[in-house]
């Protein structure tokens, strides 16, 4: 045990958790007046469901024994035999506290879903889809990749494909796959599914606080640190090297977005440079520890005009109403971001192993560009039949989609019965 790296890492499970509500003030503010209490307490209430599932039986299913190298066992159920002071998995930090930044994953990952359906879905079907999305998308995700199943390596301890010894060896430091691609494939998903917004094809939809957009945009890049520099899950040369591309990435973001702005309007938006922010810390995730320095800035500076025309594409060409672009930035983002892995990574960066097998394909060698994109389309698949699954069982109980009625008043007061500006009352 090192009291450096844990005490390094109590911290980055904080600052990951503060990612949380710093994505209810980034998403509230996107939303119109009405439906700004709705929004939040769409993640808000997650903080609370995903903490105690991943205690009950989360972090088993997750990182519990290896089942077909697709799920995990019951080895953990109530956080039974997870050591406080002692590692099995051979890091620096006990197991307790590698489950406890494991959760704070489980907690941001379906919120980032509730961006997508924005203004139209039942508050009670949006719980019950967490609930359900949680056990059959996040949790084998997050096993097939990280707890020893057949997306990662046989050096994580599993048995690969239903026992065959097979891995796809595929890399994803920090949630490129399990977080973002998994969140962002659902959440279209799910909005496709759930229709338009009433007005959507007649009203032009405007942020009704940009600075409550900043606030969460901002508060997601400090958080972010604590996300990247953390998977490292030690204090030691690879976190400050994921913290270096973490903030290279995302400052080459904001720049790509501002001129995109400026090129298309003429003036650079708060929103738009917010924006670049948030999508350069999507695209740099997977990467963050694998691939140079000097690759994190190109990787920044593609991954805007990649989101910015996949938003053009998916609302104005095949008019999805991906109501705040969890889809756009997170789902287009984080594809971006495990392709890049596979152009830039490299197995050795200043004398330390980076954990990848091979360098990618801008070095000669094709194999883990392969993987990663293998390893894409597995997660794809898992997400939409994950989501088409728990949304059927939903529908089997009621209609997730709110009435005209409801929708037209707003979801702050028809689904909590509160305003979040009273002054306001009638102007949406």
């Amino acid at each position: 045990m090192s009291a450096g790296s844990i005490g390094f890492m109590i911290i980055c499970s904080a600052l990951v958790l503060l990612m949380t509500p710093a994505l209810a003030f980034f998403y509230g503010g996107l939303v119109r007046r009405k439906n700004v209490i709705n929004t939040m307490m769409a993640t808000t209430f997650i903080v609370g469901l995903a903490m105690v599932m991943w205690i009950l039986f989360g972090y088993s299913l997750s990182f519990g024994s290896d089942n077909g190298g697709l799920i995990g066992g019951f080895d953990f159920l109530g956080f039974n035999n997870v050591k406080e002071n002692a590692s099995t998995r051979g890091l620096e930090i006990p197991d307790m506290l590698y489950a406890i930044f494991q959760m704070m994953f489980a907690v941001i990952t379906p919120a980032l879903i509730t961006g997508a359906v924005a203004g139209r879905m039942k508050f009670k079907a949006l719980i019950s889809f967490v609930f359900l999305w949680s056990i059959v998308v996040y949790y084998p995700m997050a096993h097939m990749v990280w707890g020893g199943g057949f997306l990662g390596s046989a050096a994580e301890g599993g048995s690969g494909l239903f026992g065959s010894g097979i891995y796809l060896n595929s890399v994803d430091f920090a949630g490129g796959n399990v977080v973002h691609i998994s969140s962002g494939i659902s959440g279209l998903l799910l909005a496709i599914l759930l229709k338009k917004r009433r007005e959507y094809d007649h009203t032009a939809y405007q942020p009704h606080n940009i600075p409550f957009v900043f606030l969460g945009a901002a508060l997601l890049l400090f958080g972010w640190f604590g996300f990247n520099a953390g998977s490292a899950l030690a204090a030691n040369g690879l976190a400050v090297h994921a913290f270096t591309t973490t903030a290279v990435a995302s400052a080459a973001a904001l720049i790509s977005w501002m001129t995109i702005d400026i090129i298309k309007t003429g003036k650079p938006t708060l929103v738009g440079a917010s924006t670049g922010m948030v999508v350069g810390l999507v695209a740099i995730t997977p990467g963050a520890g694998f691939v140079p320095v000097w690759a994190a800035i190109i990787i920044g500076l593609l991954v805007s005009p990649i989101c910015f025309f996949g938003v053009y594409l998916i609302k104005s060409v095949l008019k999805i109403d991906d109501a705040l672009d969890a889809f756009g930035c997170h789902g287009i983002g984080g594809i971006w971001g495990g392709i890049a892995t596979g152009l830039f990574a490299v197995t050795n960066i200043d004398g330390n192993d980076t954990g990848a097998q091979w360098n990618g394909l801008v070095f000669g060698r094709y194999e883990l560009f392969l993987a990663q994109v293998e390893s894409i389309v597995i997660t794809i698949a898992v997400a939409v039949v994950g989501t088409f699954i728990c949304y059927g069982i939903i529908r089997l109980f009621t209609n997730p989609r709110v009435d005209e009625m409801k929708e037209r008043i707003g979801l702050d007061y028809s689904e909590h019965g509160e305003r979040a500006y009273p002054s306001f009352d009638g102007l949406d």
